[in-house]
């Protein structure tokens, strides 16, 4: 019984050596950002623990600390390296509108793939080289497009305001069911009776009574089909006719110039 009792422990003392020591030798911090991604698409930024990483890795949560030093900063990580999956389009290749179309349409994808990011804007400083990589195309489309100084700015964060909006209430909806279960919550069943009082408040007023009326159903975080095409597309005419009406603007005054010279 003894000898049983010394086998095991010396077993479990193996265990943990080797889970020590193992991953300076076989992990590599590309491998743990892409399973930390993994988790928090799975459980969010509240359920990204080092433990349930280190199990995923089949490693201890020690050996992840090692390599990417805090928790913080594996966010961050993470955060800067889906930037990466957006599509840069060629711009010897596209107009300009084509182009910003294309990459906010990718951002789009992305915040919705990994609803966690949008809450890590608010908490962690998330930036590196795949959000930067971003950010230089992002400016050298709208640069393509005419526009410059602080005007190329304001419309860089129209149209990422924009897709960050549009991307919230997905996220918001998520973080609510994952909530809501982890409280052992019927995530569906609440977010029903959810809607059910949205319903009966709504009645209250004509126009949204209307709506109820015609069939139109009552919904928790998520707009109309199509609406985000059509809020990017009215956003990106906007800018286009701003574009316009300074060519204008400039052609006429080259012509009164010319004239009286």
């Amino acid at each position: 019984m003894f000898k049983s009792h010394v086998s095991l422990d010396l077993n479990a003392v193996q265990e943990i050596t080797y889970r020590w020591t193992m991953p300076r030798d076989t992990l590599t911090k590309p491998q743990i950002i892409r399973t930390a991604i993994e988790l928090l698409d799975a459980e969010g930024l509240e359920g990204l623990n080092m433990r349930d990483l280190g199990d995923r890795l089949g490693s201890a949560a020690t050996a992840v600390y090692w390599h990417v030093n805090s928790k913080d900063r594996l966010v961050r990580l993470a955060g800067d390296e889906v930037w990466n999956e957006i599509e840069l389009p060629d711009l010897q290749a596209v107009a300009w509108r084509a182009a910003a179309t294309t990459m906010a349409k990718g951002l789009y994808a992305m915040l919705t793939r990994h609803p966690w990011l949008v809450q890590a804007f608010g908490t962690h400083p998330v930036y590196g080289p795949g959000k930067a990589r971003y950010d230089e195309h992002s400016f050298a489309v709208y640069e393509m497009a005419g526009f410059v100084g602080a005007e190329l700015e304001r419309a860089l964060a129209a149209v990422f305001m924009f897709v960050l909006g549009s991307a919230l209430g997905q996220a918001a909806e998520v973080g609510l069911r994952r909530r809501l279960s982890r409280e052992g919550v019927d995530a569906e069943e609440r977010i029903q009776q959810t809607v059910a009082r949205a319903s009966a408040i709504a009645k209250r007023f004509p126009r949204l009574r209307a709506r109820i009326k015609t069939g139109v159903p009552v919904k928790y975080g998520s707009a109309p089909a199509r609406s985000f095409e059509l809020g990017l597309e009215a956003i990106l005419d906007g800018l286009e006719s701003r574009l316009r009406g300074r060519r204008t603007r400039n052609s006429r005054a080259r012509s009164k110039k010319s004239s009286r010279s």
